[in-house]
């Protein structure tokens, strides 16, 4: 990279990078911020933690991650050597060099974006902001949101960006779970509206990730994270939509995917399933949407594939309740349910956004009686949105408890269960994901949704 002429501050400040005197202090300590906080560790600097949950907090100071995908010994062997801390204090946001911001980014019941997290976060930063520190944030958001948002909450304490401290974004690209691309080995891209706040991100995510990628603006930096996610959202909508078509057809799409990917150029595979999960794919894209009104811009392709995705929860009751009938003379109420799955993905217990809530209540709502069987989740955890579901519990998958249900709706395919038991045990299951012909465990009793 190459070297600017930067005031002293930044000198400071790069020196202190280099030599590893450096503190970091991460707002966030979820999904996002636990593995940065554990990248970061592993880099040679020492970490402070600040979230609003006390519980969390005192998970972690016990050494425990409390997120399954992430091995508690790194962090208790942080904590024992004092090299990190998570408190709830937010009176200590002047200690660290430098505070990246790794908060959600929601949507309210409009599906319009929620910033409360971002905004009282960068509030309790500027109650304490110092000349010299540096402030990153990572939470997904619409383009404007640094500059128009958090550099205005900031310069309220009459310091200036790039002179008196420094303001870049940096869009996290967290997959749970995905023991490939992890958080250290995927490029980060890096955005500042002025060149000191740039060079100082630049230099400490090169000391963390493997590869920094500048950009030209905040803004710039925020598009890039939507964008990346707005192609899956279209993309999934579309083979979701093919799904539809091609089953009327009596056409199984996952066998047209494998076959389209063989397709060395000009394809990418994306696969459907029972809707969107997580915190990325199904509100991401409505951020863009709600701020290209202010620029009298339509986003049809955009909101149609949150509408195609939105409707995916119900295209598979209605294929259950379509089998129930055919299968067994029966309708959907009263029958038992068992859904497989709580998750969002497989093989992690991050329940966000995930479709399997909304199945859960749509098919309540039809009188069924549902059960979840999820490894990985072993109690629904409270929602805004599914508050009544908070607190049940995974039932056991033994050959017995299968055969008591009318029905099993897979909805996420995690590697630990024994497809064969299930497809076996259950009178009529529903594969939502295609795991049953990817175990070849197909039968007569599985029908795909």
């Amino acid at each position: 990279m190459q070297h600017m002429n930067t005031g002293p501050d930044a000198e400071k400040l790069l020196n202190r990078i280099r030599t590893r005197t450096f503190t970091i202090g991460i707002m966030g300590l979820g999904y996002v911020g636990l593995p940065l906080a554990m990248s970061s560790l592993e880099a040679g600097f020492r970490v402070i933690g600040f979230d609003i949950d006390q519980s969390r907090v005192a998970l972690l100071n016990r050494g425990e991650s409390g997120i399954k995908h992430l091995p508690g010994p790194a962090i208790q062997q942080a904590v024992e050597s004092k090299r990190f801390r998570a408190t709830s204090d937010f009176s200590e946001l002047s200690m660290p060099d430098a505070i990246l911001i790794a908060v959600p980014t929601p949507l309210t019941r409009n599906r319009e974006p929620n910033l409360s997290f971002v905004e009282n976060s960068a509030r309790s930063i500027a109650e304490r902001l110092r000349p010299g520190q540096l402030v990153v944030l990572e939470s997904t958001t619409w383009p404007g949101t640094t500059r128009e948002i958090v550099r205005p909450l900031l310069e309220a304490t009459n310091l200036v960006v790039g002179k008196d401290f420094f303001l870049a974004y940096s869009p996290e690209r967290e997959d749970p779970g995905n023991e490939v691309h992890t958080t250290t080995s995927v490029p980060k891209v890096i955005g500042a509206d002025d060149p000191s706040s740039l060079e100082v991100a630049q230099a400490l995510y090169s000391q963390i990730i493997v590869r920094t990628v500048p950009v030209t603006s905040t803004a710039t930096a925020e598009a890039v994270k939507l964008t990346e996610n707005i192609f899956r959202s279209v993309n999934i909508a579309l083979v979701n939509e093919l799904k539809v078509i091609f089953d009327r057809m009596g056409i199984d799409v996952w066998e047209v995917i494998e076959a389209a990917k063989t397709k060395p150029f000009g394809y990418m595979a994306f696969y459907p399933g029972p809707g969107l999960g997580g915190h990325c794919i199904p509100i991401d894209p409505f951020y863009l949407t709600w701020k290209a009104r202010e620029y009298e811009v339509a986003t049809r392709f955009i909101e149609l594939a949150g509408e195609v995705n939105t409707n995916m929860p119900h295209y598979v009751v209605d294929r259950l309740v379509e089998a129930l009938d055919r299968r067994a003379r029966r309708g959907l109420n009263e029958s038992r349910i068992l859904l497989i799955g709580m998750a969002y993905k497989k093989n992690v217990g991050d329940t966000r956004e995930s479709p399997s809530l909304r199945l859960i209540d749509l098919m309540e709502r039809r009188g069924a009686v549902v059960d979840y069987h999820d490894p990985y989740v072993p109690e629904i955890p409270a929602t805004r949105e599914y508050a009544e579901l908070a607190g049940r519990r995974s039932v056991d998958i033994s050959v017995d408890r299968l055969a008591s249900f009318d029905a099993v709706v897979i909805t996420t395919d995690h590697d630990a269960i024994d497809w064969k038991t299930v497809v076996e045990g259950a009178k009529l299951v529903v594969d939502t994901r295609n795991v049953c012909a990817r175990f070849h465990v197909s039968a007569p009793n599985v029908v795909k949704a």
